[in-house]
């Protein structure tokens, strides 16, 4: 599973809160009281949207004691690592939710690991004893307090700061049946979804290791050999693209008139049976050319949306053997279209895992670090669809595709749009630094949609960028080719970016 950070925003509707009293009637304006180490404990996979593994999870308390941003960090497998790591997530969640206009008071720390071979949850509890500690002292050191610490494993829980031994005892306390608690009535009631683990997620994207894969492998090497070639020649570059998006077009219809499935790995496996091995193979490959990838990201939305995200996952599953770091095309784009969507925690999933693939995928950088700052990704659906509804059918010219700027040298922005800044104390594990690079007197600039998105400098606020013509940008440049293994007469060869910043 994927090592990565993320903060995420507040409940919009406010209605869940801590601190309160609750008489049993559910409404959506009711208050909820989590008093006890066992409501915390309760509430975590409803504050986050899902059951975190192997993690560390602060989540802040605003005044009159509303929930106000959750953070969440993989724990790092060296301890020598968990100072600097504890150090990070109390600072960004911290940092960030005063960036946006809001001051913690105090903070409940969570640390969640499954027991290893030959461990029980109590031996967990004990050796993340040192970890719990670091968080509190971190964010001490940021005078906001952590007023509880729990420790989740194996099906029980332990308080780090609670002495009654009644209330807290040494052999843990059983976790209550799941969806049986006011927490669960109350999130439920409020639409508040719940889905399974960040690892069961993960495995929905993850590239075959079955047979199949070794068949997906030899279309890879074929479709190479043919298409590297022409999208590395300026005069058949367009045909290929308009080829690449003609046939994703056509899976994606394919896609949405599928009869459904009950449950989601029968659905996987259904989306897999309708992508033939040379169809995945020319579109992978096709993906490669960032102009392509730009245009493909316009389905994002609509009924176009559900079937697009289910394409690039099933892309991102066939990028297997030598392949593996293409995959950070369909997986930047299944993130895009996840965040489109408003489901934000796949697509910080998808995004960290095409970071994983390639470190220096510009396009996962920016969409990644501004999911995780909470920007909203509508600016950047007006720009595509200002530049979908300005292109005419069959119109492949470079000149047309969407100008969603990769913060380059001379990139301009959507108008009333912002980064967020770059802080050094909020970096992200998965998100290695920007190298810095001479900039190159010829040859095009290159774009992509993701690193706009409005600045919130505070509840309702935007702070507006440099105003930029949308439509207006030099000609994205596909950079030489590496090769993904040495082959004969070119087989394997790629012409993937690596879009270094």
């Amino acid at each position: 599973m994927t090592n990565h950070g993320e903060t995420t925003e507040p409940f919009e509707n406010g209605d869940i809160t801590a601190g309160m009293s609750f008489d049993g009637q559910l409404t959506p304006d009711t208050p909820l009281a989590l008093r006890t180490p066992a409501e915390l404990a309760d509430a975590l996979p409803y504050l986050l949207g899902y059951r975190p593994e192997d993690s560390m999870v602060l989540v802040s308390l605003l005044d009159r004691g509303t929930f106000g941003g959750r953070a969440r960090l993989g724990i790092p497998a060296g301890t020598e690592d968990w100072q600097a790591a504890a150090r990070q997530i109390a600072r960004g969640l911290v940092i960030g939710t005063r960036r946006r206009g809001s001051r913690p008071e105090r903070i409940v720390a969570y640390v969640c690991q499954e027991p290893r071979p030959g461990e029980t949850g109590r031996d967990v509890m004990l050796r993340l004893a040192p970890l719990a500690q670091l968080l509190r002292t971190e964010c001490g050191s940021l005078d906001v307090p952590v007023i509880e610490a729990l420790c989740v494993s194996d099906t029980r829980f332990w308080s780090y700061v609670c002495p009654v031994e009644s209330c807290c005892p040494p052999e843990g306390t059983p976790m209550g049946m799941p969806g049986t608690s006011a927490m669960a009535a109350a999130a439920t009631y409020a639409g508040i979804q719940v889905r399974g683990s960040l690892r069961e997620l993960h495995a929905r994207m993850q590239p075959w290791e079955t047979s199949a894969a070794l068949e997906q492998e030899v279309a890879l090497d074929a479709a190479g050999m043919s298409l590297v070639p022409r999208i590395l020649d300026d005069a058949s570059r367009a045909e290929v693209a308009e080829e690449t998006l003609d046939l994703a077009g056509r899976i994606i219809r394919r896609f949405a008139e599928a009869a459904p499935v009950s449950g989601i790995h029968p659905a996987d496996v259904r989306d897999d049976t309708l992508l033939g091995h040379d169809e995945a193979a020319a579109l992978i490959l096709g993906l490669q050319d960032r102009t392509t990838r730009d245009r493909a990201a316009a389905w994002m939305e609509g009924d176009e949306g559900a079937p697009a995200l289910r394409l690039w996952r099933a892309l991102a599953r066939r990028c297997v053997g030598p392949y593996r770091e293409h995959a950070a095309a369909p997986l930047t784009l299944a993130g895009w279209v996840a965040w489109s969507t408003g489901d934000d925690i796949e697509a910080r999933e998808a995004l960290a895992m095409a970071l994983g693939a390639d470190p220096h995928y510009l396009f996962a950088q920016l969409l990644h670090r501004a999911c995780n700052e909470g920007l909203d990704p509508e600016s950047i659906r007006r720009c595509l669809r200002q530049e979908r509804a300005g292109r005419r059918p069959g119109e492949g010219a470079p000149s047309t595709e969407p100008n969603i700027p990769e913060q380059k040298s001379g990139s301009q922005l959507p108008p009333d749009t912002t980064l967020p800044a770059q802080d050094a104390t909020e970096s992200d594990p998965a998100t290695p630094p920007r190298r810095k690079r001479r900039p190159r007197s010829t040859g095009p600039g290159d774009t992509a949609p993701g690193n706009t998105g409005p600045g919130k400098t505070g509840p309702g606020k935007t702070t507006p960028a440099k105003p930029g013509p949308c439509a207006q940008r030099p000609q994205a440049q596909t950079r030489r080719p590496t090769r993904s293994r040495p082959t004969p007469s070119g087989a394997g060869k790629t012409c993937h970016d690596r879009e270094d910043g």
